[in-house]
C-alpha cells in the first residue's frame, strides 16, 4: 500500500502549475481510484485541457462528507530554488517541491486513505474532489460546485485541506480583483490643459480607494478574529504614458479587496464606480466627450465564516482533537461550498509560511498527523448519522 510520501513524491512531479494542463495529475488520481474498485467523474474546462475529479466512497444519497483540494500550483519562475522544483527531495524529516505544503500534501494523504476506508463499512458517504485553477481566482471548482448544489448527494460538509499546520479554521476573507481603464486625451504637455490626463484621473481613483479603506477600517467595522481585523483594499499594478512631454490618454491599474465576510467587496466597486460618473466623468468629458472609465472584474471568491456551534465545526474539533478554531489570510474555495449549502472547515498539513516560495516544504510530522485525522474521520464515518 502506498503511504502518504509515496503518493506526494508521484503528485509532485506533475508540474500543474496553473498555465499548464492539470490532465496528467487528474489521469493518475482516476487511475489510482480505478484500481481500488472507484469510478471518478471528470469536469472539463471548455478547452478539455483541465478538469475537476469527484469520486465516492460509501452509501447513496446525501450527507456526509467531502475531502477537497486543489490539483494547481503557483510558478517557480524566477524563485532560487536549491532542489528539483518537481521532483520530491527530502532532507531531515522535510519534504521539499513546489506543491508540498500547497497543496499535494493534504491530496496524497487523502489517497493514502482510500485503501483504509474501502476496508470499512461506512454509513455516511465520503467525497473526494480536486479541482483546477484555484490558485487564479477558483475558477474549476465552480462547476463541481453548482452540479452539488442541486444534487440530492450533496455532502452536508466540506473539509478542505490547505495548510493550516493541522489548526482548525473556520473563516477567512473574500477577495474580489477589478482592473480599472482610464481614456483620456492626449496633447503636447506644453498645452496640457487642452488634453484629459488619464494617469491623474487614474491617481484620484486610486486616491477614492485609499479613503474607501479608511472607512472600512474604522473601529467599529473591525473583526478581532482575523489578521488585519478589518477589510483592506490595495493597488498592486498600474501602468500608463507614453513619453514626459505626452498627456497620456491612457491609464491602467488593477486593484484588490479582502473582505470580512460581513462585507460586501462589490460595495467598494460600487463606490469608486459611483465616484467615476458623477465627479469625474463630468470634468473629462467636459474637454474630451470621448473620455471614458471602465471598470473589469478580474477574479472574486466569497469570504467564509462557519458557525462555530454547527456540526462542521464539532466535527472539525473531533478530528483535529482542537477547539481553539482560528482563521486563515489567504483565500480558499470554502466560501464557494458554503453558498452552496455545505457547510465548510479548513485544516490540512504544512504552513503557508512556506507556500509560493522557493523550497517549499511540507514535514513528515504534518503528514503523520494528517493521516491521524483521516483515519479519525474513518471512525466517524462507520457511525449512524
Amino acid at each position: 500500500m502506498l503511504t502518504s510520501r509515496d503518493l506526494l513524491a508521484r503528485l509532485i512531479a506533475f508540474p500543474t502549475v496553473s498555465r499548464n494542463s492539470n490532465l496528467a495529475l487528474i489521469d493518475f488520481v482516476r487511475d489510482y481510484l480505478k484500481g481500488l474498485g472507484l469510478s471518478c467523474e471528470l469536469d472539463y474546462n471548455a478547452e478539455r485541457s483541465k478538469a475537476n475529479l469527484h469520486a465516492r466512497i460509501g452509501p447513496a444519497g446525501g450527507g456526509g462528507v467531502m475531502l477537497s483540494g486543489h490539483s494547481d500550483v503557483v510558478p517557480v519562475d524566477g524563485q532560487a530554488w536549491s532542489v528539483p522544483a518537481f521532483a520530491l527531495t527530502e532532507r531531515n524529516g522535510l519534504l521539499y517541491g513546489r506543491g508540498t505544503a500547497d497543496m499535494k500534501g493534504f491530496i496524497a494523504c487523502v489517497l493514502a486513505a482510500v485503501p483504509r476506508l474501502l476496508k470499512r463499512p461506512l454509513r455516511r458517504p465520503l467525497h473526494i474532489a480536486l479541482s483546477y485553477d484555484e490558485e487564479v481566482g477558483c475558477l474549476g471548482v465552480r462547476s463541481l460546485v453548482e452540479r452539488l448544489r442541486s444534487s440530492p448527494e450533496r455532502p452536508a460538509i466540506c473539509l478542505i485541506g490547505e495548510p493550516t499546520e493541522m489548526r482548525p479554521v473556520l473563516g477567512h476573507k473574500g477577495k474580489l480583483a477589478m482592473r480599472c481603464q482610464v481614456h483620456g486625451a492626449a496633447c503636447h504637455s506644453a498645452y496640457a490643459p487642452q488634453g484629459v490626463n488619464a494617469i491623474e484621473y487614474a491617481a484620484k481613483l486610486i486616491g477614492k480607494l485609499g479613503e474607501i479603506g479608511a472607512q472600512l477600517a474604522a473601529p467599529a467595522r473591525r473583526d478581532a478574529r482575523f489578521d488585519p481585523p478589518y477589510s483592506t483594499v490595495q493597488t498592486g499594478l498600474i501602468q500608463g504614458g507614453r513619453a514626459l512631454n505626452i498627456v497620456p490618454a491612457e491609464c491602467q491599474f488593477d486593484f484588490e479587496v479582502r473582505a470580512l465576510p460581513a462585507d460586501d467587496p462589490q460595495q467598494v466597486a460600487r463606490d469608486l464606480c459611483a465616484y467615476a460618473e458623477t465627479e469625474l466623468l463630468p470634468q473629462m468629458r467636459a474637454v474630451s466627450a470621448a473620455s471614458a472609465i471602465e471598470f473589469q472584474a478580474l477574479s472574486a471568491y466569497p469570504g467564509l465564516a462557519t458557525d462555530p456551534q454547527g456540526e462542521a465545526a464539532e466535527l472539525l474539533a473531533l478530528l483535529s482533537g482542537s477547539r481553539d478554531f482560528s482563521t486563515v489570510a489567504f483565500g480558499t474555495e470554502g466560501g464557494l461550498f458554503d453558498e452552496a449549502g455545505i457547510a465548510t472547515v479548513i485544516c490540512g498539513p504544512g504552513s503557508m509560511e512556506q507556500g509560493h516560495k522557493p523550497d517549499e516544504f511540507v514535514s513528515l510530522q504534518q503528514l503523520d498527523a494528517c493521516d491521524v485525522l483521516l483515519a479519525r474521520l474513518a471512525q466517524w464515518l462507520q457511525q449512524d448519522a
